[in-house]
């Protein structure tokens, strides 16, 4: 069931992409249904330059035949497109399961506009039931974690299946910090966190959002403007 709602937004989402855009391609199950269908898209002569915002999604999108360029070369992209792990109703967000929070602020920063897709699961009206991933270089981690704990955060180091540390795209670590209750004003909790040092970003997104399209369990899918 839940496959099949990720499959119904990403296919719509890639009817929003037109001939001689420039997309940001988001991480995650459902992002990678978008990448699947803008790939047929593409083969039946859609005309567009695409960035990738995790090496997952980027082998995903040359299998689609996606035509891929460098983030480098570009100064702006018109649309991008990408999953969320909770939203609220101010489109604030939790992002980062899938550990490629960085990659994909970034790319929402570069867009003209960041559409969003969830399930209706994902709705919230405040933040924090979910982990908040935040990544920090490897260099001095346990300061790091040290630091954030005495701010009163407390969670773990996320580790990959083999039970060793998971390790992001750009070479960091993940803490996942488990919030023991819903967060009133998440921007506080971001600012007190990004000014530590080691740590590089968190997976709040805050003004970034544009449409947020919504899957139901019955089929329909609800656009928030």
């Amino acid at each position: 069931m839940m496959d099949a709602i990720k499959k119904r937004l990403g296919r719509a989402a890639a009817e929003l992409i037109k001939s001689g855009m420039r997309v940001g391609l988001g991480s995650g199950s459902t992002a990678h249904f978008f990448i699947k269908r803008l790939g047929e898209l593409c083969a039946e002569g859609l005309a567009i330059q695409a960035v990738a915002s995790s090496n997952e999604s980027e082998e995903l999108a040359k299998r689609a035949g996606i035509p891929l360029t460098d983030i480098n070369q570009l100064s702006s992209l018109d649309i991008a497109v990408d999953g969320a792990d909770e939203i609220d109703e101010q489109k604030r967000m939790i992002k980062g399961g899938g550990g490629a929070l960085v990659r994909e602020k970034i790319l929402a920063s570069m867009s003209t506009e960041m559409v969003v897709l969830v399930e209706e699961s994902k709705l919230c009206s405040l933040l924090g039931k979910k982990n908040l991933p935040v990544e920090m270089i490897p260099f001095g981690i346990q300061a790091t974690c040290r630091q954030i704990e005495r701010l009163g955060f407390h969670g773990s180091f996320r580790k990959n299946k083999k039970g060793d540390l998971f390790i992001t795209d750009n070479h960091n670590y993940i803490f996942d910090i488990h919030f023991p209750r819903l967060r009133e004003h998440p921007e506080r909790d971001h600012a007190s966190l990004i000014q530590l040092p080691g740590v590089v970003d968190t997976g709040f997104f805050f003004h970034l959002a544009g449409r947020v399209l919504i899957g139901f369990s019955d089929g329909q899918i609800v656009t928030r403007p």
